[in-house]
């Protein structure tokens, strides 16, 4: 794997346990390499798991287990667009029981800090609604919601009573 640019992402010794978590849970993603130190660094010791290349969701990666110094933040997520509501819970679920987070607006994170969007197509479409007011009403109830519900956002943005 030697892509022109990827994604560094910086992890205190699990790496590996990340980039296998996400060739399990979501599509085109898969491990390419594994590193391992060829001495002592100050984040590991010889012979540790230094680098994983991984393709993320289509996305060159790499997890560089560099020690405890950085952490990730919501400054940076991966954005995964789902198809529909069963998609959108198994993706939201897996990162959120899996020792992660909920946030807001479709947000969460994974058990190593990384952001997440899991965001249905039927939001995106939203905005591409001629009709700001049908816009405004999924909007707001989105600005509600945890993981997406697609039902309410389609309803919102009809009108219909929630």
């Amino acid at each position: 794997m030697n892509p022109k640019n990827r994604v560094c992402l910086w992890f205190n010794h699990d790496a590996e346990e990340a980039a296998n978590f996400y060739a399990e849970t979501f599509p085109d993603t898969r491990i390419e390499s594994i590193i391992r130190a060829p001495g002592d660094y100050p984040g590991g010791d010889e012979g540790k798991v230094l680098v994983v290349e991984f393709t993320c969701v289509g996305i060159p990666a790499m997890g560089l287990n560099g020690g405890p110094e950085f952490s990730h933040s919501e400054a940076f997520s991966f954005q995964v667009v789902t198809e529909d509501q069963d998609e959108t819970d198994r993706y939201w679920n897996a990162i959120v029981e899996g020792g992660g987070q909920e946030s807001m607006c479709g947000w969460c994170k994974d058990k190593w800090g990384l952001s997440w969007q899991i965001t249905p197509r039927q939001l995106l479409d939203v905005y591409n609604d001629p009709d700001p007011a049908a816009t405004k009403r999924a909007f707001d109830a989105m600005m509600t919601m945890r993981k997406i519900d697609i039902a309410t956002i389609e309803a919102a943005r009809a009108g219909e009573p929630a």
